[in-house]
C-alpha cells in the first residue's frame, strides 16, 4: 500500500502532464509555418547559380557536416564522410559508385587556370585530408591520406597514391602503379595482395558509411530512447522486472504510470528496490 502523501503527488504528476501534453497541442495546432529542428544545423547541399547537385537515391551515406556544392554527381552507394568539402562551383563533379570521400578532403575544378572538371570513378578511396584538385582519378584507384593529385592529372586504375605524396598538374599515373613523394614519382608495381585489400576496404568502408547514414537520420526523440535504454541495460538487474521487447506491446498499468519497466526503478513507487537501483548507480558511475 502507498501512502497518502505518495498518491497526492502521483495525481499532482499526472494531472501536470496532461496540462503540459494539451499546451503542447495546442502550440502545435496554432503553428503557421510548421518547423522540425534539426540536431545537426549544417546545410550538407548547395546550390550554386541554380545548379544542384545530384544525388542517386541509393548514395549510402553523406555526412551532417560535409558540403556538397553546385554541378556534383554522386554514385550509387558513394560516401562523403565528415567535414569533407565537394565543390563544383565552376566546373563539374562527378564521383561515381561505391567511391568515399574521406573526412576533411576536399575535391575542386579548375576554370581560371586551365578547363578541367573532376571525373572520379567507381570504388574509388580518397583518404582523410586528401586533395583532388581538377583531376582525373580511374576506378578502383585509392588516394591516401593527405596526398594531394593536382590540375589535369590522371591516376589510371588500381594505382594507389601514397599518403603525403603530390602528384603535380598534368602527371599520368599508369595503372597498376604505386606513387609516393613530392613531387610523386613511381616506386614499384601494386602487389596482387593490396589489389585484394583494396578491394576489401571499400566494401568495408560502404557498410560502414551505412551504419553512420543510419545513426546521424535519427531525431532526438530516438537518441533519447537510445540513451535511456543503454543506461538501462548497464544498470538494471537481470533478476529485477524487465523492460517489453522490442516491437512487443506493453500491457498492463501500475498506478497510472504505464506498463512495468523503468518505472518500477522509482523510489517512489517502489522505494526499497529504487534505493537498491540508485545504489548501483552510484557504483557503476565510480568504476
Amino acid at each position: 500500500m502507498t501512502s497518502f502523501g505518495a498518491r497526492v503527488v502521483l495525481a499532482a504528476s499526472n494531472a501536470a502532464r496532461k496540462v503540459g501534453q494539451s499546451l503542447d497541442s495546442l502550440g502545435k495546432s496554432m503553428e503557421v509555418v510548421k518547423n522540425a529542428e534539426r540536431l545537426v544545423p549544417s546545410t550538407r547541399f548547395v546550390a550554386v547559380d541554380g545548379v544542384t547537385p545530384t544525388v542517386s537515391t541509393n548514395t549510402a551515406f553523406v555526412a551532417p557536416n560535409a558540403s556538397v556544392i553546385g554541378d556534383v554527381t554522386l554514385g550509387k552507394d558513394a560516401s562523403v564522410w565528415y567535414g569533407a568539402t565537394v565543390r563544383g562551383d565552376v566546373h563539374k563533379v562527378v564521383i561515381g559508385d561505391n567511391t568515399s570521400v574521406g573526412d576533411r578532403a576536399v575535391i575542386h575544378v579548375a576554370k581560371i587556370q586551365g578547363d578541367f572538371p573532376s571525373i572520379i570513378g567507381n570504388n574509388v578511396t580518397i583518404g582523410p585530408g586528401a586533395i583532388v584538385h581538377a583531376a582525373t582519378l580511374k576506378d578502383s584507384c585509392v588516394v591516401s591520406a593527405s596526398a594531394q593529385v593536382l590540375d589535369g592529372a590522371v591516376v589510371e586504375s588500381n594505382s594507389i597514391i601514397a599518403a603525403g605524396a603530390v602528384v603535380t598538374p598534368g602527371t599520368v599515373v599508369a595503372a597498376g602503379q604505386y606513387w609516393a613523394g613530392n613531387p610523386a614519382k613511381m616506386v614499384r608495381k601494386v602487389s596482387e595482395e593490396e589489389l585484394e585489400l583494396m578491394a576489401s576496404n571499400s566494401l568495408d568502408t560502404l557498410e560502414l558509411a551505412r551504419m553512420h547514414a543510419y545513426e546521424c537520420d535519427k531525431d532526438l526523440e530516438q537518441l533519447t530512447k537510445d540513451e535511456a535504454a543503454y543506461e538501462d541495460a548497464t544498470t538494471r538487474d537481470p533478476e529485477y522486472f524487465q523492460p517489453s521487447p522490442d516491437g512487443q506491446k506493453e500491457t498492463g498499468d501500475v498506478l497510472g504510470q504505464g506498463s512495468p519497466g523503468l518505472i518500477f526503478d522509482s523510489v517512489l513507487t517502489n522505494p526499497e528496490e529504487g534505493l537498491k537501483f540508485n545504489k548501483k548507480k552510484e557504483a557503476a558511475q565510480k568504476d
